[in-house]
């Protein structure tokens, strides 16, 4: 008997987490009523407005719904009412038959017209029904005209209307699934479900204000419209609104008509005629010249799923069936797309779907040439660049290309003068092929439309292209990709040696390098990063130590393969600390502190000068080694070399202290390494 236990909080667990998602928001409403009493729930009100909403965890802390501020009120929990002199709602709501429940819910105007339109006989007598029940306001909403078409042909119009918002079953909340139809009493035409996360139940887009009132003979649902009939699908919505004259050009062309009139439940947003006008004339033809592109551009303006305006009561990202998504949001009791009040006309419904009418053409990126998508990006300034290149052709046509971008903050003393070696660095930053990140592996070369060759390094925190890393996701466009790229490109013009040579700050270097015999490992192929000391580093080393170590091939040898290591560390990939292996063995300390890099906590005075083999940076000091100590063994003999470590070890100390012993431990050094070979 230990078993049952488990198994039934188990089952009531299960029970909990099937709740309807407007449960779950009644109940959270519920606790945060309680303090109140029986069967109190906190309300949220839109101020300045009769709108009402139960209250989720996130809109009881924000105090907002669509952006605007909201007051809790304490009412009583659907089918329940206040008894005289006693705390909360203790009392259920008199069971009667719908009739008389419509009047006790706030809905006497359809009670009113239920008597006037002889539908009363029939919710008052026997059966099984709900009802959606407009409230009183939904009815003073409706336009004059449509009022009196109704009212003045009370046996038929009326009746119908009633009908059409009736169903002959009990159907309560936890039975209203999203994306089903109902059948009306209306000749069964389908009324439309949708039950969204956040609680929300629209009926037709009509909101669900007070639900599952239970009568003798059905259950009433009080709703906040006036819902009509749907016959048309969306295609049908577009071939008769003369607002949708171009768009219905476009789905023409592309195919999507048969999409459109199909069973499902979508949401297009329609641009009007007035949202194709507002695009440049060149754009816009170009789209519709090419049936990809118009593709795109129009299933980016289809949501996967019917989204009536009344369930957005917040922001909420939503995929079209173009493959990106749209930040759909809503601002007072205006609908925004990507954060703009676009939309129309909202909720004309169809069978198949909802349509929202907007103003603004949604371009998706995969429609867009590569210029649009950085002129739209954190990378104007380089389009202007480009411009002034007269580099544009590439980035506007259908020529296969990434372009490697950089950042507006790049420029912020202004864009350098275009001139035939600018001209070529430019055409150095667009690659031949049209490429995506997430493809990108280390090592792998790319091919400039300048003929340069550009290598690309992956490291644990970012994916560099030489020196320039990549600051933001792609940005795929119809025929080229934009790299957001944190700096400008300098492609390498030769080897480690060959740079060294042509820049006259590192002539000593040059020299050392030669005299220690170590020219050839510098011009060979490889993956170096040497951190290059500069002529003012040699000149501020003692005189006597700068003669002796530049007298002494192998202890120079030692020293200038402490300053290289064999893999390529561009400053993109130090955040903190990173740790090299050099040559000479020792462990190199590279860290970014303020925006500068320091080696072994030195600044580097210029970082990523790129080679063919490796890249540079230059530092104003000689790095020196510093001496490791092994771990001893009390089971083995002892070592002879191991008691000159350890006077390495002592002297390293006393050196630091006192340069003039420097030369000391130099030599040491030197006799510890002496069966150390070249790179």
């Amino acid at each position: 008997m230990a078993r049952p236990l488990p198994l039934l909080l188990l089952a009531l667990g299960l029970a909990a987490a099937a709740k309807s998602p407007y449960q779950q928001v009644l109940q959270h409403s519920r606790l945060r009523g309680r303090q109140h009493g029986p069967n109190v729930c906190a309300v949220q009100k839109l101020i300045g407005t009769n709108r009402k909403y139960f209250t989720n965890c996130k809109q009881w802390y924000q105090r907002k719904i669509c952006g605007k501020s909201t007051v809790i009120s304490y009412e009583c929990c659907p089918g329940y009412e206040k008894v005289p002199g006693e705390k909360g709602c203790p009392a259920a709501l008199p069971l009667s038959n719908i009739y008389e429940t419509l009047g006790v819910v706030g809905s006497a105007t359809t009670q009113l017209y239920s008597d006037r339109s002889n539908l009363r006989p029939e919710i008052e007598g026997p059966g099984s029904f709900t009802i959606f029940a407009p409230s009183n306001e939904a009815w003073a909403s409706l336009s004059a005209e449509t009022l009196d078409s109704l009212v003045s042909n009370v046996n038929i119009e009326l009746l119908n209307a009633l009908r059409y918002h009736m169903v002959d079953k009990r159907v309560l909340t936890d039975d209203l699934k999203h994306g089903t139809t109902l059948s009306s009493m209306y000749q069964n035409l389908p009324i439309q479900i949708h039950h969204y996360p956040n609680g929300i139940v629209t009926v037709n887009c009509a909101r669900l204000l007070k639900a599952d009132h239970h009568a003798t003979n059905g259950v009433v649902h009080v709703i906040d419209k006036v819902i009509a009939t749907t016959t048309n699908t969306i295609q049908q919505i577009i071939e008769t609104e003369d607002s949708l004259e171009t768009l219905r050009t476009a789905v023409a062309a592309s195919d999507l008509s048969s999409l459109l009139e199909s069973e499902g439940q979508y949401t297009l947003l329609a641009p009007t005629n007035e949202a194709f006008e507002k695009i440049p004339r060149e754009t816009l033809n170009r789209i519709l010249g090419d049936p990809e592109a118009l593709r795109d551009l129009l299933n980016h303006h289809i949501l996967k799923s019917a989204m009536c305006a009344e369930a957005i009561i917040a922001g909420l990202t939503m995929e079209t069936l173009e493959g990106a998504t749209l930040d759909v949001g809503c601002s007072g009791e205006e609908l925004t797309l990507n954060g703009k009040p676009i939309i129309a006309n909202k909720d004309v419904l169809a069978t198949n779907g909802v349509v929202h009418f907007v103003n603004e053409l949604l371009i998706p990126d995969s429609a867009k040439t590569v210029f649009e998508l950085a002129q739209e990006s954190e990378v104007s300034k380089s389009t202007d660049l480009f411009r002034q290149a007269g580099l544009s052709s590439h980035l506007t046509g259908s020529e296969r290309v990434t372009l490697l971008a950089p950042v507006n903050n790049v420029f912020k003393d202004g864009l350098p003068v275009i001139d035939s070696n600018m001209r070529n660095l430019l055409l150095n930053h667009i690659v031949k092929d049209q490429l995506s990140s997430k493809y990108l592996y280390h090592g792998q070369k790319l091919q400039t439309l300048g003929d340069k060759e550009l290598r690309v390094f992956v490291y644990r925190n970012n994916l560099c292209i030489e020196n320039a890393c990549i600051a933001a996701h792609d940005k795929r466009g119809r025929f080229g990709t934009l790299f957001s790229v944190d700096k400008m490109l300098t492609p390498p013009t030769g080897s480690v040696m060959d740079v060294l040579k042509a820049d006259h700050r590192f002539s000593t270097l040059v020299a050392a390098i030669q005299s220690a015999g170590l020219t050839e490992n510098l011009n060979r192929p490889g993956t170096f990063t040497v951190f290059a000391p500069t002529n003012e580093a040699f000149q501020a080393m003692p005189q006597g130590e700068l003669n002796k170590l530049l007298g002494n091939a192998k202890e120079l040898a030692n020293i200038l393969k402490f300053h290289v290591a064999d893999e390529i560390l561009v400053s993109g990939a130090v955040t903190a600390l990173v740790r090299l292996k050099s040559m000479q063995g020792d462990k190199l300390e590279v860290s970014m502190k303020n925006n500068v890099i320091h080696i072994n906590k030195e600044p580097v005075a210029e970082s990523d000068i790129m080679a063919t083999n490796g890249v540079i940076y230059a530092v104003n000091s000689v790095l020196q080694p510093q001496a490791s100590r092994p771990q001893e063994r009390g089971d083995e003999p002892a070592d002879p070399a191991l008691e000159i470590f350890k006077q390495a070890s002592a002297l390293s100390k006393v050196s630091q202290r006192n340069p003039r012993l420097a030369p000391v431990y130099s030599r040491i050094l030197a006799r510890m390494k002496e069966n150390t070979g070249g790179f």
